[in-house]
């Protein structure tokens, strides 16, 4: 979905020269990203109502963003 909200590119801005070489260098780092792709290609579809889901789940799944959005944060500064 090109228009989902949070991409990777917003969320760091002038930073995908950086993501794309640490994902090209390091499989987990790679994997982080695939996961974070997929929650919130969820949240959209969640949000808006494709595949309605419970307010729960979809805080859940917001969390789940946050977490993963912080260990990719960290990914970045430890390989600066």
């Amino acid at each position: 979905m090109s228009n989902t909200p949070h991409t990777l590119g917003e969320e760091f801005p002038g930073q995908l020269d950086r993501i794309h070489a640490l994902k090209a260098s390091d499989a987990r780092f790679a994997k982080l990203l695939l996961e974070y792709d997929a929650v919130n290609d969820e949240i959209h579809v969640a949000e808006t109502n494709v595949v309605p889901v419970t307010q729960e789940h979809e805080t859940e799944l917001r969390k789940r963003r946050l977490t993963l959005k912080d260990r990719i944060a960290e990914a970045l500064a430890e390989s600066a």
